[in-house]
């Protein structure tokens, strides 16, 4: 948990890119997979062991915290891998792995690493935190409990003084912001019965996001659905409600979205990170969420909806098949060089047109994603309003820029 005793807001990195973006927008933490033991194995270009080390130096050099998600489905021919996995990450002082098999669970412990449960374990109830707590000091709870319910688990550890391997209290982990899954916590067989590539393993083809008719084979009657898309929920959303979310006692919120791009990460954790301050300076109100939301809606979502939070027994399913994003990138070029003095950047235009006014991003793995305004800008050593492709444009920025990060424009969706 954060040092300041505010909620922890953990980030989601599929890549570099994303592994900045959320260090540079205020995470209190980043939790990422390696190769193919973890829940977005297909989803992502995943991090190697070879990159652990440079996660742990990136992410001590901000105070951060790092967990290496190892919480797929494990079987005999995995142990080998497991275990030198758990020894690299424990040698790069990653601080703790997320788990699921007891068998993960058991290895590190043995070498003095730090646990914390995920929620393919379905924790519901405290009678399940003590058998835990014998192994790990951090819980994610079932994404089907309520608040109340929430609210209950973490007065009863306080109450009975329920304490991990470390010796503090257990703290109380949920999901903050994100796709969801039609199955109960993640644990889905769709795709492994259509496709033989197991979800549980990290290889999920999204079947639920698909369109269906679903036919009654006695009769021949197709059933007629209030939802194309009846088995694809909408995004999680808790801003709006962040100020109940705080007061059930939770100590870390997790957003989803290790297969999303950079931009994601940077617009979710910043817009997280402003409304956890706002909550704790006393400053939450109903028109900063306004504005939030409205920042929230630019970068990928499938529509907004609070879980079960709230209290609601049936989920709330999409209507589209992909985002309701308002906004969009297009691909513009690509960076050459960068001139510290001056702060200048200088792209290849290969692409799309870019003008004076224009609101770009600039991505790459050690600058994550940064967006701005162009105010001015040179094209081929001269002062003008628009870049168009074959042009060579320089740009005063904000920011640092490296060798073929990518630019892009964003654009209404």
């Amino acid at each position: 948990m954060t040092s300041n005793n505010k909620i922890e807001l953990m980030a989601p990195a599929g890549n570099f890119e994303s592994l900045q973006a959320g260090l540079d927008n205020g995470a209190d933490s980043i939790y990422f997979g390696v190769e193919q033991l973890n829940m977005r194995a297909r989803a992502t270009v995943n991090f190697t062991m070879d990159d652990l080390q440079e996660i742990a130096k990136r992410c001590e050099a901000k105070n951060v915290r790092s967990y290496l998600t190892l919480n797929t489905i494990i079987y005999d021919h995995d142990l080998s891998v497991v275990k030198t996995l758990l020894n690299k990450a424990k040698e790069s002082n990653i601080t703790a792995v997320i788990a699921s098999d007891q068998a993960v669970i058991a290895m590190a412990r043995g070498i003095g690493m730090e646990v914390h449960i995920s929620t393919q374990l379905n924790v519901t109830n405290i009678e399940t935190i003590k058998f835990y707590s014998l192994f790990a000091d951090t819980m994610v709870l079932s994404r089907e409990l309520s608040l109340r319910q929430v609210k209950s688990i973490t007065a009863q550890i306080e109450k009975e003084q329920i304490k991990g391997p470390s010796g503090n209290l257990v703290e109380i982990e949920i999901f903050g912001h994100g796709a969801l899954c039609m199955a109960v916590s993640g644990k889905c067989y769709l795709s492994l019965h259509s496709n033989n590539s197991s979800a549980n393993r990290g290889a999920c083809k999204q079947n639920c996001r698909k369109k269906y008719t679903v036919i009654d084979q006695e009769t021949g009657f197709e059933i007629e659905l209030d939802n194309e898309y009846m088995m694809s929920p909408k995004d999680l959303c808790t801003l709006d409600f962040l100020d109940q979310v705080i007061d059930s006692g939770i100590k870390v919120l997790k957003v989803e979205g290790r297969g999303r791009a950079p931009e994601y990460v940077a617009t979710v954790i910043k817009t997280y990170r402003e409304a956890i301050d706002s909550y704790y300076e006393g400053s939450f109100s109903k028109e900063k969420v306004a504005n939030w939301m409205e920042a929230l809606n630019t970068v990928y979502n499938r529509g907004f909806w609070s879980g079960y939070y709230l209290g609601q027994e049936l989920g709330e399913w999409s209507d589209v098949s992909g985002s309701m994003a308002t906004q969009k990138k297009v691909y513009v070029g690509k960076g050459t060089h960068y001139f510290p003095k001056a702060n200048i950047g200088q792209f290849k235009i290969e692409a799309y047109d870019i003008k004076i006014g224009d609101k770009i991003l600039v991505t790459g793995p050690s600058t994550g994603a940064q967006e701005m305004v162009i105010n001015e800008m040179f094209v081929n050593d001269a002062t003008a309003d628009k870049a168009t492709k074959g042009d060579d444009c320089t740009l005063k920025l904000p920011f640092r820029i490296r060798m073929s990060d990518k630019l892009y424009k964003i654009v209404e969706a």
